[in-house]
């Protein structure tokens, strides 16, 4: 008599994305009554003070569009990557090798475009995002067998660009006159809104082309990061010249001695954002072995899931800042309880439900602290100066995931939940910085942020 095991493919229900959607629903629609009775009416938030104000919506509305056109070019690669590396029998430790030369790439070249972005101009840096993803489309589908180094040195500076070329481009546009101040917070948490929602619409997209034929639709999703590499150079060539006063490279050099590296509290908030980058970086790599740990789960279904928790936590954003809460004790509890989170999962076997849970959990403090980051970045640093310091406070991050890949995936000396307690360590550490933040002195609300 035949034995029959039935399998069990875990998936969320779909409650979840309701919940997650009418949840953002109820907050942004709630938000302008609660901004109406709570937030202060000044003189200086009126539109009479502002006669040129229709300019930031303007630009508002073209950058969020161009902004969402990267994210679902860096979505769609992230996605196809994977099952690309499956589908021509890349092995584990090759595909370890292709990440160690992305994240090399990253700590030796990326760490110093943020520079060279500041000096050269931020829209010129965004036109090079979208033409490294040109130059990869157009590779992969010339080339009959990719190779994959190539293309990964490529998307991983596309990445390092992306970091932070449109958050100083759209910080240094809403600096020119014409332009409300006001709006930069907003544009910050709907960076985070519309970038969680593009990757959505990029897996989704990468589904579509693929399809059923794998022969036929492998180089599909190439044809479309063409496309729409091309839109976005389109776009970028035609509007808003970006053109702005560029400093020279002495006078760049000796700002920076003076307002990043002496101040103590840049190297701060230098330290949380590496952190928060080193524990993203290694949730990613790790979130599928860690739920398919002798289990099955739908990991298609799963993702969308993580993503609407980061835009659900973005969306908390605005209530906050307008609520009398100091920007640095926000993060130090979004901090702690990130840290909390995976310090629960590093050491406890858990089911796949629980451990979901707590991966949407950890997402939705994620979709609040990079707003909140960019806002402290807005406090303290000069918008001069602001690529050179985020492309630089993400070198140690990048540096830390390469030597525990090479521990991990050539020499096997540490082992995944070391990993997964690294990055709750470095939470804890985020969270101190924080702390220590708050209490080095008076917070600057005025805007200083310009030499």
């Amino acid at each position: 008599m035949g034995i029959v095991i039935e399998t069990f493919i875990w998936e969320p229900s779909s409650s979840v994305f309701i919940f997650i959607f009418f949840s953002s629903f109820l907050l942004l629609s709630l938000f302008p009554f609660y901004l109406s009775k709570h937030a202060p009416t000044t003189k200086s938030s009126s539109l009479s003070d502002h006669p040129f104000s229709s300019s930031s919506p303007r630009f508002q509305l073209y950058f969020l569009l161009l902004y969402s056109l990267a994210s679902v070019l860096d979505g769609l690669w992230l996605v196809y990557g994977e099952f690309e590396l499956v589908y021509y029998g890349i092995s584990k430790e090759d595909t370890v090798t292709f990440m160690l030369i992305g994240f090399g790439a990253a700590l030796f070249v990326g760490s110093l475009l943020g520079l060279v972005s500041d000096l050269i101009g931020r829209k010129k840096t965004c036109l090079v995002f979208f033409i490294l993803h040109l130059i990869v489309g157009i590779w992969k589908m010339v080339a009959p067998s990719p190779s994959f180094w190539v293309a990964n040195l490529c998307l991983s500076l596309a990445t390092s660009i992306f970091s932070f070329s449109f958050e100083t481009w759209a910080v240094v546009e809403h600096d020119k006159p014409g332009h409300r101040q006001d709006i930069l917070n907003e544009t910050f948490w709907l960076m985070t809104f519309f970038e969680s929602a593009s990757l959505i619409g990029s897996q989704v997209i990468g589904n579509w082309m693929v399809g059923g034929n794998l022969e036929k639709g492998i180089g599909s999703p190439s044809i479309a990061a063409t496309l729409l590499a091309i839109l976005g150079i389109a776009c970028m060539s035609r509007h808003y010249d970006g053109t702005t006063k560029i400093m020279t490279f002495k006078d760049y050099r000796m700002s920076f001695s003076v307002y990043i590296l002496g101040d103590r509290r840049i190297w701060l908030l230098a330290c949380a954002q590496a952190c928060l980058h080193f524990s993203i970086a290694v949730f990613w790599i790790l979130w599928a072995p860690t739920l398919a740990d002798g289990r099955e789960a739908f990991l298609g279904l799963i993702y969308p899931c993580l993503l609407g928790a980061r835009m659900l936590g973005s969306t908390v954003f605005p209530w906050l800042i307008n609520a009398s809460l100091r920007t640095e004790d926000c993060l130090t509890c979004a901090f702690v309880v990130q840290a909390l989170l995976l310090s629960i999962i590093a050491y406890d076997y858990e089911e796949i439900g629980v451990l979901v849970t707590q991966f949407s959990l950890y997402h939705a403090c994620i979709g609040l602290i990079l707003p909140l980051l960019a806002r402290l970045r807005t406090m303290y640093v000069p918008n001069e100066l602001r690529g050179g310091m985020i492309s630089l406070s993400l070198a140690p991050a990048n540096a830390a995931i390469l030597f525990i890949l090479m521990q991990r995936g050539y020499y096997r000396t540490i082992e995944n939940s070391t990993m997964i307690a690294f990055a709750a360590v470095g939470l804890f550490m985020a969270a101190g910085c924080m702390y220590v933040l708050k209490r080095c002195g008076k917070q600057p609300y005025q805007n200083w942020h310009k030499l």
